[in-house]
Parts: C-alpha cells; sequence; structure tokens
C-alpha cells in the first residue's frame, strides 16, 4: 500500500513506515499509547463540518457492543471493505484524526473497549517506540495525523 503524507519529515515518514508494518491490534496499541502520551498537549481545532462527520462515525461505533467496537477499530485500521471502514475512509483528513481522539476519550471514560490492562506490547516494538519518543511534540501530531489519514477503506476514496 503506498501511503502520502502531510508535509511529513524523513524521521516521521520512517516511523510511518514502521509502524505500518506491524499487525493491526499492534498498531491500535501503540496508537493508543500515543494518544496517551500526547493528550495533555492536544489542543483540536477542526472545522465545525469535520467536528459533525467525526461525530456521525464515532457515534455509529460507541453504539456497537465492546467486541463489535474492536472489530470497527481494526476494519479502520486494516483498511477492511467494511461499512464503517468505507464510512471512516471518505472523511477528510481532519475528521479522521478527531474519530481517533473521541475512540480514545470514551476508552478513557469507559464507553468505548479500552486495551486490556495486563496489554503488553510486544518485543518488536521498542525500537519504534524510542524512535517515536525522539520527535518532537510537533512530529509526533504530524505522525498521527499521517497515520490516521492512511486508514481506513480507500474504495471510499476511489
Amino acid at each position: 500500500m503506498t501511503t502520502s503524507y502531510f508535509a511529513a519529515s524523513d524521521k516521521v515518514k520512517k516511523a510511518i513506515e514502521t509502524f505500518q508494518n506491524f499487525d493491526v491490534d499492534t498498531q491500535l496499541a501503540l496508537f493508543w499509547f500515543g494518544y496517551l502520551d500526547l493528550k495533555e498537549n492536544l489542543t483540536p481545532a477542526n472545522s465545525p463540518s469535520s467536528q459533525a462527520t467525526a461525530e456521525a462515525v464515532f457515534n455509529r461505533i460507541i453504539a456497537m457492543s465492546k467486541e463489535e467496537q474492536l472489530q470497527a477499530q481494526r476494519d479502520i485500521a486494516g483498511h477492511a471493505n467494511s461499512e464503517i471502514s468505507q464510512l471512516y475512509g471518505g472523511l477528510d483528513p481532519s475528521a479522521k484524526l478527531d474519530v481517533w481522539l473521541r475512540i480514545s476519550q470514551a476508552m478513557e471514560d469507559g464507553r468505548a473497549i479500552p486495551v486490556p490492562e495486563d496489554y503488553k506490547l510486544p518485543e518488536n516494538t521498542k525500537e519504534f517506540t524510542q524512535q517515536v519518543k525522539s520527535l518532537e511534540f510537533e512530529e509526533r501530531v504530524e505522525f498521527s495525523r499521517n497515520v490516521a489519514f492512511s486508514m481506513g477503506s480507500s474504495s471510499a476514496n476511489n
């Protein structure tokens, strides 16, 4: 799969490419831990229309059972040709990131299925996590934006 980047630096492009080589569940866990690392400094500012479309997709996900929520996230991250992945794939980049912020907040407050408390990242992610931790805050946000943008079914974008 080719990836389009939003003004990504070489360091961020390398991190994205490494990230995309992990399995979907590892990607979801890494994305979650990245959110936890950034959340105190995030100030989302997207248009009202992006917020509304993000909220609509988020509401579809949050209305699902916990198992279905996890499958929806897997479908989106794995580019599955499912209805929720196509809906997500049709969102603008700001709305895509907004969906993940909403899901992460819902995971924190118990409305969405959380990462299991005893979950440990696979051993092969250690180098990657160090790579991301070495990025400046703006580069970490850039990484998250690019990862969120690349997710979803591309059939909605054709």
